[in-house]
């Protein structure tokens, strides 16, 4: 018996939601039915360019439309309260990255999720890269011994005009934070799957050569792992104009796999293309190291395929009303949401209080 597709809301109607509306259409298990939001001009004119229904709110969307599950793409420091909404009206939630501004929050949502019943996953759809899963599977399988050493990159470009594109970017209060909270949560999801949990975080941040916002365009940080492994984390949107993001992991049988996951300027929704595909740019277990050539010819081929844009979400997306509809886990949880913010959280108490010691003491 052929199930029926997963009926879906967006809360929010801005550039992300946009991508989600467009992977809903390739979607096979879910579709688009409903958008909420507190702008009714706004969201009214997203519903008809959609061809959906336009609510107030969650609870309208769930009762009236017969929602199953919401995808939140609203600014980040509205993610919670939206969650929260959405598991009193007893829908599933899929939320955009960053899951939420505090580890205290993510527990609110994941507490709730469970109380209701429902499924909480979070937006990390560099997971379904066929590098990084490539990458997955051979850590898993053992094929570079433990993994004991990671790396994580990002060197990239934000340029004034991305700063004004909307209101909330660039801020504290209404984003969050800048890199750290923006645009490295994929790389420090990829990272935490990759090698596991984090056990320690030392780090620093700062605000380059960016003075028009308040929030750090740069980071680095050193990491102990719950397994016993280490790793460094370099993040900066300091650099014209934008150059890429890498994963490398390390193991002990001294062998090593990466993936390079943005290339060239970095991908900005709703203002640029994806231009490079992701590649494994690392790949040194013996008796495979030849293979890099054909997986990064397998994975140009395939990038030619589809708008990588859109495909990603796309297969997030299909996974997660699957968990939905079969009753398993979805890839990524609630608790994964957690684990990345819990990094971030952390990094920016940490860099906040070595910030405050280096200010006092540097003319000692």
């Amino acid at each position: 018996m052929k199930k029926e597709k997963v009926r879906i809301g967006l809360m929010g109607y801005g550039k992300v939601a946009q991508l989600h509306a467009q992977a809903l259409q390739a979607a096979s298990r879910g579709e688009l039915v409903a958008v909420c939001g507190r702008n009714t001009e706004r969201r009214d004119a997203f519903a008809a360019q959609w061809g959906i229904r336009s609510r107030r709110t969650t609870e309208e969307m769930v009762r009236d439309d017969r929602i199953d599950a919401v995808i939140i793409a609203t600014p980040h420091p509205q993610h919670r309260d939206c969650a929260l909404e959405a598991f009193a009206a007893g829908a599933h939630v899929l939320v955009e990255k960053p899951m939420a501004l505090t580890e205290v929050q993510c527990n609110e949502m994941i507490a709730a999720a469970q109380k209701a019943g429902t499924l909480l996953s979070v937006v990390s759809q560099r997971r379904w890269f066929p590098a990084c899963i490539r990458m997955k599977e051979a850590i898993d399988q053992g094929k570079i011994g433990k993994p004991v050493l990671a790396q994580l990159t990002i060197l990239g470009w934000r340029d004034k005009a991305y700063y004004d594109s909307d209101p909330w970017r660039g801020k504290w209060d209404t984003e969050g934070g800048g890199i750290l909270i923006n645009q490295a949560p994929h790389q420090i999801d990829l990272l935490h799957w990759f090698m596991g949990p984090f056990a320690e975080i030392q780090g620093f941040w700062d605000n380059v050569n960016h003075p028009y916002i308040e929030v750090e365009d740069s980071a680095v940080a050193v990491i102990r792992f719950k397994n016993g492994g280490m790793g460094s984390v370099l993040v900066s949107n300091s650099q014209k104009p934008g150059i890429y993001a890498k994963v490398h992991i390390h193991g002990s049988a001294a062998s090593s796999v990466g993936v390079q996951t943005d290339g060239g300027a970095m991908f900005i929704a709703g203002m640029t293309d994806i231009t490079e595909p992701p590649l494994n740019d690392i790949w040194t277990i013996v008796g495979e190291a030849d293979q890099l050539r054909t997986y990064r010819e397998q994975d140009e081929a395939f990038f030619k395929t589809i708008d990588p844009r859109i495909y990603f979400f796309t297969s997030q997306i299909e996974d997660f009303c699957g968990a939905i509809q079969d009753g398993g886990p979805p890839l990524v949880s609630g608790e994964d949401g957690r684990e990345t913010l819990r990094f971030i959280e952390t990094l920016y108490r940490r860099g906040k209080l070595n910030r405050a010691d280096f200010y006092t003491n540097k003319h000692c």
